[in-house]
């Protein structure tokens, strides 16, 4: 269990209209490590809790079947391994023990930037909390909140001058079993993240 090291930050040093105007997919990282904070700050941009008990990211219903989970390969205090994210605590909770990067990266279909970034976000959603209220119109529901979610973390990513970018291609299966998902969760979005060249 890795407890928070730090409330999130809401004041940063760049504008919305800035990270909007300077933000790109990057794909090719630095073997540096980023920061616990950084991957804190990244975590709760993506879908932490802010004033109010409300999320970063919009949910129909408040139904929020996004689970969010970083994969920690160099990151300052924090071990290697897997680790879901809590948003109303945030802090994160271990579920997989190793640097799982490289297996991750086969299973992305060989996307070296997946290996090569010393941490991923990875996105996985419950589509049974939102179509339980909403019906088969919930998984559009789902896709739209992922689509929040992901910009929000491109947008963190930017001000922090860290880069990322989206992948959606991947073997399920694959991914299931290297991050050791439950069966109720839907594998969605991975974002490497790091320092770029």
């Amino acid at each position: 269990m890795t407890e928070n090291k730090a409330k999130p930050k809401i004041n940063g040093s760049m504008s919305v209209e800035e990270a909007l105007a300077n933000r790109r997919s990057h794909r090719d990282f630095l073997p540096v490590a980023i920061s616990a904070d950084q991957l804190l700050q990244i975590l709760w941009a993506a879908y932490g809790t802010s004033s109010g008990g409300l999320r970063t990211t919009p949910s129909a219903g408040a139904t929020y079947p996004l689970e969010i989970y970083a994969v920690v390969g160099n990151v300052n205090e924090i071990e290697p391994g897997v680790y879901r994210y809590i948003p109303d605590e945030h802090r994160t909770v271990k579920t997989v023990v190793g640097d799982v990067r490289h297996k991750l990266c086969e299973a992305a279909l060989d996307q070296k930037m997946v290996a090569q970034a010393p941490a991923s976000v990875f996105f996985s959603a419950v589509f049974a909390r939102t179509t339980k209220r909403y019906g088969e119109r919930g998984v559009k529901y789902v896709y739209m909140e992922i689509g929040h979610a992901a910009q929000n973390v491109y947008l963190q990513v930017e001000a922090l001058g860290l880069g990322t970018c989206a992948i959606g291609a991947f073997t399920d299966s694959s991914v299931k079993r290297i991050l050791n998902l439950p069966k109720r969760e839907e594998p969605l979005y991975l974002m490497p993240i790091g320092y770029y060249k």
